[in-house]
């Protein structure tokens, strides 16, 4: 008899923030005899959300069903796609930028677009709306692959210092490896 081969899916949760999501769904996985790869998992605005790459040798239904009834149980909305999944490819960043601004309608669209346009392969953006409902402050933190270089990207925030009234900070990330 052959035994199946296993397979990399894409796991998605999100549902309201409580107490216990990862280690109830991590337990889950473990149970059913999944393995995961990369995870990425963070509260955002009282939610939680889970992006997850696990290793499972049944189908997308099978491992639905491994995960069903806690998800049920803890509400949390559930989406698994068959993915490729090229691990050990992670790329290291060698920029992270702070960007700090007003809030408002567009910000990481103008922001990231002159970035792109200067070289930039953004690898991980976190956002947070911070201040208060009369005056809220929009945080972004880039961290990515400087392509055409830092003085590229300095010009590129330049830009939108001048045009967008925002403050960025570019520091260079020495990664030491080996």
């Amino acid at each position: 008899m052959t035994q199946a081969k296993k397979r990399w899916y894409m796991v998605t949760l999100v549902g309201k923030d409580r107490p216990g999501i990862v280690a109830h769904v991590t337990a889950a996985l473990y149970e059913g005899g999944a393995n995961l790869g990369e995870t990425s998992m963070m509260r955002l605005g009282g939610n939680f959300s889970i992006m997850m790459m696990v290793e499972f040798k049944g189908t997308t239904h099978q491992l639905h069903d491994v995960l069903a009834t806690v998800t049920e149980s803890l509400g949390l909305q559930l989406h698994i796609d068959h993915i490729d999944a090229r691990l050990h490819e992670h790329k290291i960043p060698d920029v992270r930028i702070s960007v700090y601004g007003a809030d408002r309608a567009g910000i990481v669209s103008k922001v990231t677009s002159v970035l792109a346009e200067a070289g930039l392969n953004i690898l991980d953006l976190e956002s947070d709306v911070a201040g208060d409902k009369d005056k809220p402050l929009y945080i972004m933190h880039i961290e990515g692959e400087a392509r055409e270089g830092i003085r590229a990207l300095q010009s590129a925030l330049e830009i939108v210092r001048e045009e967008d009234n925002v403050e960025a900070e570019l520091v260079e990330i020495d990664t030491l490896i080996g």
